[in-house]
């Protein structure tokens, strides 16, 4: 056992949210034409996951426990074009943005139009908070699907560190409660009072908490990883959020989200979060495992 507890978060490293090369994606079974391919790949996030599983390998014997975050998806969901239409009945593209506003003049609308009022209380909901708009995405993470897996060379690092340690990866997964956005795996943007999954999750606070490093990673920075480091953030007692490292060059932003994510860095830094590159942590972990 390493003296120091050092806690890994992965935020959702999967398959969609990879810039994955061919070799990556296999052949669709259903159209052996084609090969599978990512929903909605970030810029980067292949060569993150590469570095990322170097890291594991390199220096896992140090760490004390992992956690991968699993963004996982209805097919129909309010983030989702197959949730939405245009007050003409012409379809909602993805990377569409859409207001309360524009659903109160008719603009866009739920296909199911029994869902109006509901909607309408999560739009004002996520509104007020000034932290998003809503964002319509292309279909992503799907239960079940190809998307939804872990990026192989991710995957084989843990499980080798599994299988080194004797301790399971522990998986969080968020995102099944089709009504709201759920960026953050410590809460939905809107939590549902109806859905105990889309609340705070308390027990992942306080398993973080017990750690004296956390080392945080993963996509995309502008979205999950900023949403869960804020949300971190904002349940950690001051004297904590020095534990907080972001791994910089394991994270990348959505494209046309760069400001956004650089704004969120500056401001957890100033709050007392520490940035470093992968190799800086595993020199770090290193020698933890060297003073044992």
């Amino acid at each position: 056992m390493a003296n120091r507890r050092t806690h890994l978060v992965i935020i959702d490293p999967q398959n969609d949210f990879c810039d994955l090369p061919a070799d990556y994606c296999p052949i669709d079974p259903v159209n052996p034409q084609q090969r599978q391919s990512p929903a909605l790949p970030v810029a980067g996030a292949h060569a993150d996951m590469l570095r990322l599983a170097q890291l594991i390998g390199a220096a896992g014997a140090a760490l004390s426990q992992i956690s991968v975050t699993l963004d996982s998806h209805q097919r129909l969901d309010i983030a989702h074009p197959t949730f939405w239409q245009q007050g003409d009945g012409a379809a909602v593209l993805p990377f569409t943005q859409i207001g309360a506003a524009e659903v109160r003049s008719g603009k866009f609308v739920p296909r199911n139009r029994q869902a109006l009022a509901r909607v309408l209380a999560y739009l004002d909901a996520l509104e007020a908070q000034q932290r998003y708009v809503h964002m319509v995405w292309p279909v992503h993470c799907e239960i079940g699907s190809w998307g939804n897996n872990v990026h192989a060379a991710v995957r084989a690092a843990y499980n080798q560190w599994e299988d080194a340690t004797g301790r399971s990866v522990d998986k969080v997964v968020k995102g099944s409660n089709p009504w709201t956005e759920h960026y953050s795996a410590i809460q939905a943007e809107v939590p549902d009072s109806d859905d105990a999954d889309t609340q705070l999750n308390r027990a992942f606070i306080d398993q973080l908490q017990r750690a004296e490093r956390i080392y945080i990673c993963g996509e995309a920075g502008s979205h999950c990883v900023r949403a869960t480091t804020e949300h971190i953030v904002a349940n950690f007692a001051a004297a904590d959020i020095g534990k907080l490292v972001l791994i910089g060059d394991c994270i990348s932003p959505v494209a046309g989200f760069e400001t956004q994510y650089r704004d969120f860095l500056a401001d957890m830094q100033a709050r007392g979060v520490s940035i470093a590159s992968s190799a800086e942590v595993i020199a770090q972990l290193q020698r933890q495992g060297a003073a044992k």
